[in-house]
């Protein structure tokens, strides 16, 4: 198992940049592929981005590439979540999440708590 805490969330005016950052407890870290999902008010929790274990391989949602990044530093137990030109409609909170490679939040066993991204037009 493996507890996760997400940090770095803020309010940013449209056009701007923000780097979220999930840390995590325990040695396994490496073990997990990570992603990144998020939930705006009264919308299901949507797929953002995720990264293998490794850090080799990544995926993005449409809504994500080209602007967003997601980096893992497996000595640091740490996945972060680089967003630029972010929108008024990236305006959610974001979970940091930890399991096998996949887009669905099934595919995940350990989430966060979720940070606060806001967005401002």
């Amino acid at each position: 198992q493996v507890q996760l805490v997400e940090s770095g969330g803020g309010l940013v005016q449209a056009g701007g940049s923000l780097r979220l950052s999930c840390a995590a407890s325990g040695r396994t870290f490496s073990s997990y592929a990570m992603g990144w999902f998020r939930q705006a008010p009264g919308k299901e929790r949507e797929f953002v981005a995720r990264i293998s274990r490794s850090g080799g391989i990544t995926d993005y949602a449409d809504s994500a590439k080209g602007r967003f990044t997601i980096s893992r530093d497996n000595a640091r137990n740490t996945v972060y979540l680089r967003m630029n030109s972010l929108k008024p409609e990236d305006t959610a909170v974001y979970y940091c999440a930890a399991g096998g490679y996949g887009s669905s939040r099934q595919s995940y066993s350990n989430w966060g708590q979720g940070t606060q991204v806001t967005v401002s037009s």
